[in-house]
């Protein structure tokens, strides 16, 4: 092993020593990772791993895209900070591009550096257009790690601190696979974009500035809503005045097979916000507005980090090259190819009680009998296994029982027939006393 690895254990005891412990991490015998290449990851023992999560949904243009780090490197050895007092001209030309291929008439653009912020400074836009104060979240949202976006999450594991705002509340998400009202779609009418209006007919709805949501919720569990579900929403929005807030952070640049996931669906929102796969996994992100909500935000603004010059590069770079390889199109089909695969495993294996997913955000969720979510343990253990035999994923639901498939899109059909072989092979081998 050369000299300059640490290993896995020397680095869990530095961590241990020095970070703050609610940084986690994955598998009770983790790899240290130490390269990457597009869909592939290596440890230092030099270790292959097919990476089906892609840094949970971030490089989805592959690792190390020689492409785009050839860009990368370039921007860096020429200008590579001045922040945004300054006149760049990357930040104004990656504005430019975002407005071309944003839904709707989102064409205004505010730069940062995570999802977090992005989903923060969307939180405060709204707030100033709108002169109001309130929010509405779903139940099985994740939207950031700060106060006021872990104030509008709903899932339980996310809401670290419990002394969050009081301004914000909560309606079912839509989960057909488990209704939270015990219909079935089409016959439900509705029912969870319905809570909506409900909520807001509840809490007089006069102080509601906006209602949040992903169009596909990660964390809760690859919960994809049925059709209709947004269009019902923007309806419920526009009648009692309130701005419609589109997570794009985990759904956005072609994962689910359209440049971002809302279109599935037909609509467009107020604002949106988006991370992660926007400059293929340097540390970005930003809300994008009309032009009129947008405007609201005069008084001085900035983002020392946000847009600076080596990462609005890298995501124009990004950018290009889902352009030039068709990436949206890449992850409907091959999307549609893995889907067809996991339903013949659901065939095979009853511990797969649902698949569910658009383009390449699939989600496999494990249940006992009388469809029970299976216990987490279970799911680790499969996560293991699978990392063992060369094969990264996430998990991902409120109960930690669902496999998410969130692979870069440059990933090929062996890839998928690989993968599934994986699994197949996992899932028979469970120790009877997990099941």
């Amino acid at each position: 092993m050369p000299d300059n690895f640490f290993g896995p254990d020397k680095i869990i005891e530095g961590k241990r020593k020095y970070l703050i412990p609610c940084v986690y991490h994955f598998y009770k015998n983790p790899p240290q990772l130490v390269r990457g290449e597009m869909q592939y990851l290596y440890d230092h023992r030099g270790g292959k791993y097919l990476d089906f999560y892609a840094g949970v949904s971030v490089v989805n243009a592959g690792h190390c895209n020689p492409d785009i780090a050839e860009v990368t490197c370039a921007q860096i050895k020429t200008l590579q900070h001045t922040t945004t007092i300054y006149l760049t001209q990357p930040i104004v030309e990656l504005a430019q591009r975002i407005a071309l291929i944003a839904p709707g008439n989102l064409s205004k653009t505010f730069f940062c550096n995570s999802g977090s912020e992005a989903n923060e400074g969307a939180l405060l836009l709204a707030k100033l257009y709108a002169g109001k104060g309130k929010f509405i979240s779903l139940q099985s949202s994740l939207h950031g790690r700060t106060y006021m976006t872990m104030s509008i999450t709903g899932l339980p594991l996310w809401r670290t601190e419990e002394r969050l705002s009081p301004d914000v509340s909560f309606i079912p998400s839509p989960y057909c696979y488990r209704c939270p009202y015990g219909f079935a779609y089409p016959s439900c009418d509705l029912a969870c974009a319905a809570a909506l209006e409900s909520r807001l007919q509840a809490d007089g709805g006069s102080e509601t500035a906006a209602f949040i949501a992903e169009p596909i919720a990660g964390n809760g569990g690859i919960l994809v809503p049925p059709p209709g579900y947004f269009g019902r929403i923007r309806e419920i929005t526009k009648k009692y005045g309130l701005l419609f807030i589109c997570d794009e952070v985990q759904t956005g640049f072609g994962r689910t097979g359209k440049a971002f996931a809302i279109e599935h669906w037909n609509t467009a929102p107020d604002i949106m916000t988006v991370a992660k796969a926007l400059a293929n996994g340097l540390p970005t992100g930003a809300f994008i507005a009309t032009p009129d909500i947008a405007d609201a935000y005069t008084k001085p603004g900035a983002s020392t980090l946000g847009g600076n010059p080596v990462t609005a590069a890298t995501a124009l770079a990004t950018l290009a090259f889902h352009q030039k390889h068709l990436l949206a199109n890449r992850a409907a089909e091959l999307g549609g190819y893995f889907m067809a695969c996991l339903y013949e495993l659901k065939e095979k294996h009853p511990l797969i009680g649902d698949v569910r997913g658009k383009g390449l955000m699939i989600g496999a969720e494990l249940v006992c009998e009388n469809r029970q979510p299976a216990p987490a343990a279970l799911t680790d253990w499969i996560l293991e296994q699978l990392k063992d035999r060369g094969l990264l994923i996430g998990k991902t639901g409120v109960g930690r029982n669902v496999l998410a498939f969130q692979p870069p899109l440059i990933i090929t059909k062996d890839n998928i027939d690989e993968a599934v072989t994986l699994l197949d092979e996992a899932l028979h081998s469970i120790p009877e006393g997990l099941l």
